[in-house]
């Protein structure tokens, strides 16, 4: 999986919502998401022009490991 090099922390928030995140809080320029699918998980999102390729890929991994999915399965889910 690729991970974009141009996503921003709106763009982020908006495809997870796609797969069943909310918004929660925000403070400062973070934004707190949480889901309840499989149990409860909190992701912390950057609200910044252009999230960093690792952060990205950190909060990525962590939402599919709790989905219990693939990272190229949330990939296509969020990015297509």
């Amino acid at each position: 999986m690729k991970v974009p090099r141009d996503f921003s922390g709106p763009d982020l928030v908006k495809a997870l919502r796609g797969v069943g995140y909310e918004t929660v809080r925000q403070t400062g320029s973070h934004i707190r998401m949480v889901t309840n699918e499989r149990g409860q998980h909190h992701v912390t999102v950057p609200n910044h022009n252009s999230i960093k390729v690792g952060t990205l890929s950190g909060i990525l991994g962590d939402v599919a490991a709790h989905l219990e999915i693939s990272r190229d399965e949330l990939a296509r889910r969020l990015f297509e």
